[in-house]
């Protein structure tokens, strides 16, 4: 296959790797390994490449997403709770327990918002009912802010912050919001983008056509949102109306999720899967779950810190 531009920058794969951010102190790249149960990161240059080995940080249960603190460390979605690490490998305190079975849910995707308050979509895990809900996290606690997701993915703002982005993988669809910059409340819920479904008995290597569903996302300098096919082994940008501007081949077939670094943010990223892949699709994209890299010509957002206000 051609890989095009893509680089891949790390070699020891995950199982499920997501919700990868760039530290623009640090000059680091983060994301989590959710079947593997630790955080990663890697140190790197000024325009992305890697320096070093990857870090692990191993976790006694699944991390969903993470986001950097303003006053250092992390703030993390496990499946139990919200959690704050003020450090590396340090000392992990509990700050909300998960409002939900966790039998059955755990969180998924997130990040902060421009505010500084915390994000996070569950996932229902048996994928039989729309049971997912996006979580807000303030300093007056977690709060639902939307529901009717069965795995909540896609979370993203336009670069003003008065549009909200959130899909829902297992109905193919992501979907667009007005939101209040102030108190944080979605409303005026619109189908943004739908994909095709997925074909009766489609196995990897099929002849029918089928171009994936949305995983995670990114938001870009120009407010066109980046989304991530799982199974479509590509990306797409789409333009603020939804109108699909650019798809992007990906050297995996299961892309989940994009952000943008390197001091110009013109690096985009690209975490991936390989838990639950069949042999025969492995054999042939033995990169899957790896972190991958590509140049870009329009810078993306940077990472938003949380604050804990």
């Amino acid at each position: 296959m051609n890989l095009g531009n893509w680089q891949q920058i790390t070699h020891q794969p995950d199982g499920l790797s997501e919700s990868p951010f760039w530290h623009p102190h640090e000059q680091r790249l983060y994301w989590v390994d959710i079947p593997g149960k630790r955080l990663a990161r890697l140190q790197m240059d000024e325009q992305g490449q890697a320096q070093g080995d990857v870090a692990y940080w191993p976790l006694t249960q699944e991390p969903g997403c993470i986001a950097p603190a303003q006053d250092g460390g992390l703030v993390l979605a496990l499946r139990d709770g919200i959690y704050r690490a003020r450090h590396w490998g340090g000392e992990l305190q509990l700050l909300a327990t998960a409002p939900y079975d966790n039998a059955k849910l755990r969180f998924n995707d997130g990040k902060c918002d421009a505010q500084g308050r915390f994000w996070a979509g569950s996932l229902y895990e048996p994928k039989d009912r729309a049971m997912g809900v996006l979580y807000m996290f303030d300093a007056q606690g977690l709060h639902p802010m939307m529901d009717g997701a069965t795995t909540a993915n896609g979370l993203a703002w336009s670069p003003d912050g008065r549009t909200a982005y959130w899909a829902d993988t297992a109905a193919h669809q992501v979907r667009a919001f007005d939101a209040d910059t102030v108190s944080g409340q979605l409303s005026n819920g619109r189908v943004f983008h739908q994909a095709e479904p997925k074909p009766a008995g489609w196995a990897w290597g099929d002849a029918a056509p089928y171009g994936g569903r949305p995983d995670g996302a990114a938001m870009d300098a120009e407010g066109c949102y980046w989304s991530a096919q799982y199974e479509g082994q590509r990306l797409l940008r789409l333009s603020p109306t939804g109108e699909v501007l650019a798809e992007v081949p990906t050297p995996m077939p299961c892309p989940t999720m994009p952000c943008f670094g390197g001091t110009d943010l013109q690096t985009l990223f690209i975490t991936s899967a390989r838990q639950g892949r069949s042999a025969a699709e492995l054999a042939r994209h033995p990169g899957a779950g790896c972190i991958w890299r590509l140049r870009v010509q329009v810078p993306g957002l940077g990472v938003n810190f949380w604050t804990g206000r």
